[in-house]
Parts: C-alpha cells; sequence; structure tokens
C-alpha cells in the first residue's frame, strides 16, 4: 500500500505497532510464492472496500472488485470517490476510499499494476514499468490536495514488498504529498506518532495520520480493548526514511 522499501527501524515499529491489533497476527507475514493475491467472495470485498469509506461517503462511492484478470468495476461513482481493496503483496489488503484526486491519479497505476500481475509479469518487470509509467507521463502524482481514507479496522499493509512481509495497521487516513518527505514536516517518519511519511520524496508520498476507530457502519465495534480502537502509543526514538 504504502511503503516499498522501508528502513529496518521502520519496518520494526510498524510491527511493534501492529501487535495488539486483534484482527490479524502480530507479526509479519511472508508473502505465498505467488504475486497474485486469493480472490474473495464478492460480497465480502464489496464490504471491505466501503469499510475504508465515511458514512458520508460509502454509499455514492465506485466499488471495484478483484477479478482473475485484474480490476472490474461494478458501479460508478455519483460522488468522486473510490472504494477498492488494494494489494500490493499477496499477503496484504489495504481496503481504501480514494477521493476524486487520487481517483484520477492513484487509480489507474493500481489497477494497472492487478493486470500485470494477472499476466504474469515479475516483481520487477512491474517496479520498472511503474517508472517508466511516470517517466511518460501515464501515470501521473496527484497534482492538488486530497485524501484517501483507510478507516477500516482490517487493514494488513505491506510493510516491505522485497521481503514480501505485510502486518494490521490502524485505521488511518492519507493526504496526498508528492515528493514532500519528513523533514519537511517535522515527522521522525515514526508510525506510531501522529504524523509521518512513507516512501518520502517519491510521487508515491502520503502524509498518514493514524487515527482511532471510526464509528459508523462497516467500521467495526467500538471496543476500547481493542488497539485499533486506541491511538498509535509513542515510542522512545522514532524511525528515520
Amino acid at each position: 500500500m504504502w511503503k516499498k522499501n522501508p528502513t529496518p527501524r521502520l519496518a520494526r515499529a510498524i510491527l511493534g505497532l501492529a501487535a495488539p491489533i486483534a484482527v490479524a497476527a502480530a507479526a509479519a507475514q511472508p508473502a505465498a510464492a505467488t504475486q497474485q493475491p486469493p480472490l474473495m467472495d464478492r460480497q465480502r470485498e464489496i464490504s471491505l472496500a466501503l469499510s475504508a469509506c465515511p458514512a458520508s461517503v460509502a454509499a455514492q462511492a465506485a466499488v471495484y472488485v478483484l477479478e482473475t484478470g485484474g480490476y472490474v468495476k461494478l458501479r460508478d461513482s455519483r460522488n468522486g470517490f473510490t472504494a477498492i481493496v488494494q494489494h500490493a503483496l499477496a499477503t496484504s489488503q489495504e481496503p481504501q476510499c480514494m477521493d476524486a484526486e487520487g481517483t484520477r491519479t492513484l487509480l489507474p497505476r493500481i489497477l494497472k499494476v492487478a493486470q500485470w500481475r494477472a499476466e504474469g509479469k515479475s516483481r520487477e518487470e512491474i517496479k520498472h514499468l511503474v517508472a517508466d509509467g511516470f517517466a511518460r507521463g501515464t501515470f501521473q502524482a496527484p497534482t492538488r490536495p486530497g485524501i484517501d481514507y483507510m478507516l477500516s479496522t482490517e487493514n494488513v499493509v505491506a510493510i516491505d514488498e522485497d521481503k514480501g512481509t505485510s502486518a494490521p495497521f490502524p485505521p488511518h487516513v492519507m493526504f496526498y504529498a508528492p515528493y514532500l518527505t519528513n523533514a519537511d514536516i517535522g515527522s521522525d517518519g515514526n508510525p506510531r506518532g501522529p504524523v509521518f511519511i512513507p516512501n518520502g520524496g517519491s510521487p508515491h508520498a502520503l502524509i498518514i495520520v493514524p487515527l482511532a476507530a471510526h464509528g459508523g457502519p462497516g467500521h467495526g465495534p467500538a471496543d476500547k480493548s481493542s488497539a485499533a480502537t486506541q491511538q498509535p502509543p509513542a515510542i522512545d526514538g522514532g524511525c528515520h526514511e
């Protein structure tokens, strides 16, 4: 989702943050041999995608689901938002609800990567194709401020694509920040802090703000005993990109 090549400290911090979350194992999960994530039950995938959205957005957002050849659109957007479960790794699931700017700029890359995977292209081939797409202008970074909601309590994010590891992460919101770095916003890059930027300095950079559990349909019960309902705890030191 938002971390391609984290530093060891950042990876350890994310895993430490994920440890108490009840919805998945605390330890990072190794990726399966195949790049293709298993297909979900369609209604389950629709619900998971929409659980990323605020209640005020979900009913009118476009919805995509993954099939063997890539993503297919189930309904059009009536408010500019798009709900989709991205899979940066076969073992990760990253429900997202992106606004019109994200739909214009981020979504085409997500859809194309899924298509390339279905065609059997390797991770390295896809990495080069994505870089070439940005160089040619086929893919674009966001050009205005905007938001990508990840309010689901079932986020399992890729923390190191090279090692094929993923781990749970609390509900959060992401603001487009292409080419911005943690230093630009005064952050130490610690994912347990109030705000941080993964992939700093790249067109994929996002300002991430972890949240307490989001109430409303599709977002799980407000159980204060679950780590997903708590603000991420602070840690000493911090991590740097």
